[in-house]
């Protein structure tokens, strides 16, 4: 049952890395405003930047269309559900966003190709 487990281990932390999602790095902030770049393809997004640790502040959000259909970005706070801003996106079209982001953190999804909820919070 150990080496079954080990087994197992090491592939999951095998496939993250070569996913990529083991390397993402912090995202980059420059002269106050903090940049995430968010991949949209059928059905989910990927974010080229670890997510975790976000401060309240100015955030820019780059927003690729990977799929091969016309899709959108729906960005609310993340505790009252207070539209932030919301467009479509043609295939192979990238839109960029700026916006400011409480302690509430901030949610995002697809509202045309529906995607689930991807919820992110801030801390203090």
């Amino acid at each position: 049952m150990f080496l079954r487990n080990l087994i197992m281990t090491f592939f999951l932390a095998a496939g993250l890395l070569a996913s990529g999602i083991g390397n993402a790095a912090p995202p980059e902030t420059v002269d106050g405003v903090t940049t995430i770049h968010l991949d949209e393809y059928n059905g989910y997004f990927t974010a080229q930047e670890t997510l975790a640790g976000l401060k309240p502040g100015k955030y820019r959000f780059v927003v690729s269309n990977k799929a091969d259909k016309l899709v959108g970005f729906l960005l609310q706070d993340g505790v009252t559900h207070q539209q932030i801003d919301m467009f479509p996106l043609e295939p192979g079209e990238s839109r960029t966003v700026i916006a400011d982001i409480s302690g509430n953190g901030f949610r995002y999804r697809c509202p045309i190709n529906p995607t689930p909820w991807y919820e992110v919070g801030v801390s203090q």
